[in-house]
C-alpha cells in the first residue's frame, strides 16, 4: 500500500498576512481546498522543504497572476509541521496503478452516464483532480480508510536550460486531507527574507 512513514515532513505555505498570523497564534486553520482545477484533488497544500516558492506563489497571488478564490492582499509564509499519515505518495512506482485503476473507472462511470470527461489544460487540472478525487471516492464505497494525504512532484514552470526536463519551477507539492495530522505552525527563518511584510 502506497504510503510513507519517515515522521514528519515540512511544508510550507504561501497565503496573507492576516491568515498567516492567524494560523501561527493558533486562531484559525486552513480551509480545505475544493476547487475543480486543484491538481491533487480536495485538500490542503504546501510545497514540502520550500518555502521560497511558497513566497513566490504568495507574490504571485497578491498580483493576480495565480488563480485563487481568496486573493493574498499581502503575501505571507507559514511553516507547517505534517504527519502524512496514510499517504498516496505519486513518486512512489506502486500508485501509479492506483491511479490508472482509478482513471478506468472515471472513464467508465462518465461514458455509462453519457458524460464528458474532465481535461486538463494550461493550469487547469481538472482531469488530474477527477481521477484522484475518484480514488477516494472508491475507497471510501469500498470501505477502506481513507488516506490523510497526497504527495507528488510537479514539473512546473520552463525548461531550467535548452533541452532539459527539469524546470525552474519543480516542487514537490502535498495535498492534506486529514487536517488534524498538521500539527503545527511557525513562522521560517530568515523571517526577514521569508516574511519581509512582517
Amino acid at each position: 500500500m502506497p504510503s510513507i512513514s519517515s515522521g514528519y515532513i515540512i511544508g510550507y505555505h504561501g497565503c496573507d498576512r492576516k491568515l498567516g498570523l492567524r494560523l501561527i497564534n493558533g486562531t484559525d486553520d486552513i480551509k480545505l481546498s475544493a476547487n475543480s482545477w486543484d491538481w491533487l484533488g480536495e485538500g490542503i497544500y504546501f510545497w514540502e522543504d520550500d518555502p521560497a516558492r511558497a513566497l513566490q506563489y504568495a507574490v504571485e497571488n497578491a498580483s493576480g497572476q495565480q488563480k485563487n478564490k481568496t486573493a493574498a492582499i499581502t503575501p505571507f509564509v507559514v511553516g507547517a509541521v505534517i504527519d502524512l499519515g496514510k499517504c498516496l505518495n505519486l513518486v512512489e512506482v506502486e500508485s501509479q496503478q492506483i491511479l490508472t485503476e482509478a482513471y478506468e473507472g472515471l472513464l467508465e462511470l462518465t461514458t455509462i452516464a453519457e458524460e464528458k470527461m474532465p481535461v486538463n489544460k494550461d493550469k487547469n487540472r481538472a482531469l488530474d483532480c477527477a481521477v484522484i478525487n475518484f480514488v477516494h471516492t472508491s475507497n471510501s464505497r469500498a470501505g477502506k480508510d481513507p488516506y490523510d494525504s497526497i504527495r507528488c512532484a510537479f514539473p512546473e514552470g520552463e525548461p531550467t536550460f535548452p533541452g532539459s526536463f527539469i524546470t525552474d519551477r519543480l516542487h514537490i507539492q502535498l495535498c492534506i486531507r486529514n487536517p488534524e495530522l498538521i500539527k503545527g505552525y511557525f513562522l521560517p527563518k530568515p523571517i526577514a527574507h521569508f516574511n519581509p511584510n512582517l
